[in-house]
């Protein structure tokens, strides 16, 4: 009778495995692009089962995406394409300031034994069949301005991406990018806070479209989850400091990592920002030096945590390492956030030692940024839609 039991299970087993076909994974979270430049970007998206994945590009000319077979790009380690929920696919070979057409695929790996087997689901992708796909603008060095917004300080609170970058707001015809400056979630405890809290909630409005750039703040140092930053956000460096050019401008964003002693109780003796921000600043000396910076018509400095030097720990520590490099670079402005309050720091202010202003963004706003050769236009627009502050900043 057992034997009965376990053959009639065993042909059922095999009955649903050959009869039944198994899902395709589905999309949970972005796609998002992130780290844009002139001629590539990158792609980032979650699907709810482990994949592999690609991205398919095509010109905005015209025709429809199934016009022709178009051009694909794998995600690659060392040469081998990973298999997961979370997939990060660079397109390169783009031109500046020039728009294009993408859309993200996937099948899901049913079976994996390596080099002898490996079985998948059908192929999947977002729609172009019934929709328009997906649109990206690369940057451009040429152009005669930029324009961006940011936001910072938001503390796990969707709404306020919601309210204050929508997508009837944050469009491609306005917005060259978006820069979130830190601390947009309270501590990084897990991957799904930073979805519902951050990135749900941005490629809901704009994120698909108009590219991403993060500026890490002390809260993304904290929790659980926090040494993956770098799994959700791309940076041209692989950590979270480096830099990208669009218009007349080139931007540093800098990390000035946590705001007191490592030695603090508060984190358990499992950091170290102080080395950390010495090794960064090496690095920083390098950028400044180079010939793509000094040639740079306009110089933007992007950080969470404003230089103060009789401040907390890490602004002390930010104005001793950073502040003396910086003020040999010619700097235009530095924007920054953490102090959830507007302040504006005259060149040479005694504080934060630097000789150019530094504009501390508040934490329920959005700042829009325009940037020509001539001026630094800024103005910042609460979640009621008001504009809030209106300054411009002349080019010396």
């Amino acid at each position: 009778m057992k034997r009965l039991i376990f053959t009639l299970f065993a042909i059922f087993a095999l009955s649903t495995a050959f009869g039944q076909e198994i899902k395709a994974p589905k999309i949970v979270c972005g796609p998002y692009i992130t780290s844009c430049s002139e001629n590539e970007f990158t792609i980032t998206w979650q699907t709810d089962t482990d994949a592999l994945s690609w991205v398919e590009i095509a010109p905005d000319d015209g025709t429809h995406f199934y016009h022709t077979e178009r051009e694909r790009f794998y995600q690659t380690i060392h040469g081998r394409r990973p298999i997961g929920k979370w997939h990060t696919v660079t397109v390169t070979g783009l031109q500046a300031g020039t728009n294009y057409r993408y859309r993200v695929l996937h099948k899901g790996v049913t079976l994996n034994q390596g080099n002898k087997r490996v079985r998948y689901t059908e192929s999947k992708g977002s729609n172009v069949y019934r929709r328009e796909p997906y649109k990206v603008r690369t940057l451009d060095k040429n152009s005669a301005t930029t324009r961006f917004a940011i936001g910072n300080d938001f503390h796990d609170k969707p709404e306020l991406i919601t309210a204050l970058f929508s997508k009837e707001q944050i469009v491609p015809e306005k917005y060259d990018f978006v820069l979130y400056n830190g601390d947009m979630v309270s501590s990084f405890e897990s991957e799904e806070r930073l979805v519902a809290s951050v990135l749900a909630p941005s490629v809901a409005q704009f994120a698909s479209q108009v590219p991403l750039f993060f500026s890490r703040g002390n809260h993304e140092t904290r929790g659980n989850w926090a040494i993956n930053y770098s799994d959700y956000f791309h940076t041209s460096t692989s950590t979270p400091y480096y830099t990208f050019s669009d218009g007349p401008a080139m931007f540093i964003v800098l990390d000035g990592g946590e705001d007191k002693p490592d030695s603090d109780i508060e984190y358990h003796d499992l950091v170290r920002y102080d080395i950390y921000r010495q090794q960064e600043a090496e690095w920083l000396k390098s950028v400044v030096a180079s010939e793509e910076f000094k040639s740079a018509t306009v110089k933007v400095v992007i950080m969470h945590i404003p230089p103060k030097s009789n401040g907390w720990h890490g602004q002390a520590e930010i104005t001793r390492l950073f502040a003396p490099i910086l003020n040999s670079a010619d700097i235009d402005v530095m924007f920054c956030g953490h102090i959830h309050k507007y302040q504006f720091s005259e060149p040479n202010d005694p504080l934060t030692k630097c000789n150019f202003p530094v504009v501390c963004n508040p934490n329920r706003a959005r700042m829009d940024v325009e940037v020509t050769a001539e001026k630094i236009t800024y103005n910042i627009v609460n979640s009621e839609g008001e504009k809030i502050i209106n300054n411009e900043l002349l080019i010396k």
